[in-house]
């Protein structure tokens, strides 16, 4: 069972300034009010194979988790993903020059790894509310990729 969301920033700004606003993974906390706290796991630059742990307040509640990048496409598109609590996640974001700036396309999905009928049941009765806090989350995390990316000299 998945649920999945996508949204779309314009950006006044270039693909390469917009990708190091959303690759900047250490810098991630001061950009997105959303994350209170990130741990680089790995050394080097942003790329396949880069892990941390993200400390975000969701629904009222602080929870951590392990993030990694399953793919990089320089200046294009990236995808992080994350294992919690018996769910798959999946964010996706593709960077498309457009009208002088970036269009920013953010896609989430969640998946139930190993469905029960428990947790089937909770997908059903909290995945409607459950998105649509996540979209309202992501929605924030955009319009703050947004400014950050068009402050940029």
């Amino acid at each position: 069972m998945e649920h999945t969301t996508s949204l779309t920033q314009h950006i006044q700004a270039s693909p390469e300034k917009v990708w190091s606003v959303i690759t900047d993974i250490p810098g991630s906390a001061a950009t997105l009010s959303g994350v209170d706290s990130v741990q680089l796991l790995t050394d080097g630059p942003y790329g396949e194979g880069t892990r941390w742990k993200e400390t975000r307040k969701m629904l009222g509640k602080s929870e951590t988790v392990e993030m990694w990048v399953a793919e990089a496409e320089r200046h294009r598109s990236t995808t992080v993903k994350a294992v919690q609590g018996g769910a798959d996640y999946t964010t996706r974001f593709n960077l498309a020059p457009r009208d002088g700036g970036t269009e920013l396309t953010l896609t989430f999905g969640a998946e139930v790894i190993k469905p029960t009928v428990a947790s089937r049941l909770l997908m059903l009765l909290f995945g409607r509310m459950g998105m649509a806090a996540t979209r309202k989350a992501l929605t924030k995390d955009l319009a703050e990729i947004a400014a950050k990316a068009e402050s940029l000299p």
